[in-house]
């Protein structure tokens, strides 16, 4: 494909997230053309569809047939076995994160998409908002950082909550802060600091999970997750110390906004064939960790090691210390 090309987009889900942020952005795309939407609610799937002049599809591999891509916005358990036929149907994937919550369905995504030779984007917010991913490539240029803690408090499950992206995505609750805020928090980490080579956790008050993490680099981290917190205190820090001294993430931009320059990367990727930063490899990462820190919940803090995905992050190379 050429800078030029339109790639024919589907959409897989047809929840908040999917109404909200996935189907504007790829209607809105000059470099998309948004073709049809399958979903497990066919009377939800045929709104949507009413809504931006697409088709909705009754059979989800009739919806892969007609499309380039396909972007998904499902559970993570019910993305994985998706993404790999979509893969093997020759489409690229805009994956949402986790990827799956069991490695070997991450896996599974991952050898789909080397068969295929599609190409692969995985959508961790930060790694596409502009002040956050500059800042991400600017601390992830600087060497010898010492420690970091990333910080994901959330209030979905207090008064005033969004009581719409409660109830229509239960794997939230039933699989708790670790699975969807941790995600997040690994994606801003790992680019900077390294790969996690063993991680300790540890259960606090609600879903809230705190995180002890142990890096290529030699670097430390901590990462506190929660979907639980009391409204007045949800929010989101990303914070380094080093010698550049202690600095803080930014935040800003909306999702919308970073799901089109996810967008963009996915289509880039597609024309170049160069594997985009926050791929299906790296998302199979990601799952590997934090189902390493899952282990280590289940133990009351035993350590574990990170094995698994040889896939490179950004930064993974420095020596300890360097």
């Amino acid at each position: 494909m050429t800078s030029t090309d339109v790639l024919r987009f589907g959409l897989v889900g047809t929840g908040p997230w999917a109404r909200r942020t996935h189907a504007p952005a790829l209607a809105a795309h000059p470099h998309t053309g948004f073709t049809g939407v399958w979903g497990r609610r066919p009377e939800a799937a045929a709104e949507l569809a009413a809504e931006h002049g697409i088709t909705a599809y009754d059979d989800v591999d009739a919806l892969f047939a007609a499309c380039d891509a396909v972007a998904f916005a499902v559970p993570p358990d019910v993305q994985a076995p998706l993404a790999a036929r979509a893969a093997a149907a020759g489409c690229h994937l805009l994956l949402d994160k986790p990827v799956a919550t069991q490695p070997a369905a991450a896996r599974a995504v991952v050898e789909a998409a080397d068969a295929a030779g599609v190409a692969s984007a995985v959508f961790c917010t930060m790694r596409y908002a502009s002040a956050p991913s500059a800042w991400i490539a600017e601390q992830a240029a600087e060497k010898g950082w010492f420690t970091g803690r990333a910080d994901w408090y959330g209030a979905l499950y207090t008064p005033g909550d969004d009581a719409e992206v409660r109830a229509s995505t239960p794997w939230r609750a039933e699989r708790g802060a670790l699975w969807d805020v941790g995600p997040h928090a690994l994606s801003v980490l790992l680019p900077i600091l390294g790969d996690v080579v063993a991680v300790t956790a540890r259960r606090g008050a609600g879903d809230t999970a705190h995180l002890v993490l142990r890096h290529t680099s030699g670097a430390s981290s901590t990462a506190t997750l929660s979907l639980t917190t009391p409204r007045a205190a949800a929010g989101t820090t990303v914070e380094l110390r080093g010698p550049a001294g202690a600095l803080t993430m930014p935040l800003g931009g909306t999702a919308q906004e970073s799901f089109a320059v996810a967008v963009d990367v996915l289509l880039e990727s597609a024309r170049t064939g160069v594997a985009a930063p926050c791929d299906a490899r790296f998302g199979l990462r990601l799952t590997e960790i934090l189902a390493a820190a899952e282990r280590s919940l289940e133990s009351e803090g035993t350590a574990h090691e990170t094995e698994g995905s040889e896939h490179k992050t950004e930064g993974a190379a420095r020596e300890p210390g360097a």
